[in-house]
């Protein structure tokens, strides 16, 4: 009797042992199961935050932009139109002491833009290094050749007027009444059967985020620019800090577009100079581009010292700060001011 219950007592202590085991076990699975399982639809996923893009450019997209000649004359500025919308915009010496502009537009959709003028030799440079067709109407003889012999493609409201009009309904002479669109543009791209793949990058980097610059031992404050290119012709920007823009002026009036009536308003600021001199009776301008030299870089109330180059007609303009390392710009839109050596630079 005594060892029938020895033998009980076994077997129920066995038995007890193999439940805590089963237990174990199941409790240990059940935790790789639950808690360490791999099935990714039981358990959130972390995605990593979009990291902010340009504005100002399709950085991704890689369409040639349109360069447009606009008039600058003082009956003309008046009726300036669409200037906002360019990425980028040169400003150079014509003859009589008065400027052109050289409009970059890329990826947007403008519906007036002029007055368009005609071309003249070194605006082709900047054509070229931006890959960008050449919009004008009319040319000085030496742009003309040029055209050919750089085979710049280009829409010349001489040839084309079918993509330009002429707005009639201003009384001013018909040389100041050109206008152009970007649906026009894209028509005539279309019809010439252009290439329409821009070959390498644009011509800036961007920053998404805006850098701070401001402690840089090199930087001085430009709350306001003063550029004059003659005594009829002198480009001005204000800082206006709470929107991180300049208001641009010329000779110290309101620079407005035509059709918004909202005053141009301007990001980055690139400014140099170089030699000008006249090359025929009508006082036509010969520009020593083709070279280096210093200027600033102007953008959120801020200048700092630069270095810039240009070894070719066709080549890129490169742009570094005075250590050697490569200007990057804000995000939003650029003037670059190519100033004459004879006039006076203000910053303050």
């Amino acid at each position: 009797m005594e060892r029938r219950r020895k033998k009980t007592s076994g077997k129920k202590g066995f038995v007890f042992l193999l439940l805590i085991f089963v237990v174990l076990v199941l409790s240990i699975g059940g935790y790789f199961y639950f808690y360490d399982s791999p099935n990714d639809e039981e358990l959130p996923s972390i995605e990593e935050p979009e990291k902010p893009k340009v504005q100002i450019v399709d950085e991704e997209a890689h369409h040639r932009p349109f360069g447009v000649m606009i008039n600058n004359i003082g009956v003309a500025r008046k009726l300036h139109s669409g200037l906002q919308s360019a990425y980028l915009v040169y400003e150079m010496i014509v003859e009589g002491g008065i400027t052109r502009f050289y409009a970059l537009f890329s990826d947007v959709d403008v519906d007036r833009i002029g007055p368009i003028r005609s071309a003249r030799p070194y605006y082709l440079d900047y054509a070229m290094e931006n890959d960008a067709y050449f919009v004008h109407w009319g040319f000085s003889d030496q742009a003309k050749n040029d055209i050919s012999k750089y085979r710049i493609q280009n829409i010349n409201g001489l040839y084309q007027s079918k993509y330009f009009w002429k707005d009639n309904s201003l009384s001013v002479a018909s040389e100041h009444r050109a206008f152009t669109s970007m649906e026009k543009l894209q028509e005539a791209v279309s019809d010439l059967n252009y290439r329409t793949d821009r070959r390498g990058s644009y011509l800036f980097s961007y920053s998404a985020v805006d850098q701070d610059v401001s402690n840089r031992e090199d930087v001085l404050q430009a709350n306001e620019v003063q550029i004059p290119y003659s005594n009829g012709t002198k480009t001005k920007y204000v800082y206006q800090p709470e929107e991180k823009v300049y208001y641009r002026y010329v000779n110290d009036e309101v620079h407005q577009d035509y059709v918004t009536k909202k005053q141009y308003t301007v990001k980055n600021i690139i400014t140099y100079q170089v030699k000008n001199t006249s090359i025929d009776p009508y006082g036509r301008q010969k520009l020593d581009n083709v070279s280096s030299g210093t200027g600033y870089y102007i953008t959120n109330g801020n200048a700092l010292p630069i270095k810039w180059s240009k070894s070719s007609r066709e080549g890129k303009t490169t742009y570094t700060y005075l250590d050697g390392s490569e200007v990057i710009l804000n995000d939003g839109n650029t003037w670059i001011q190519i100033q004459p050596s004879n006039q006076r630079l203000t910053i303050s």
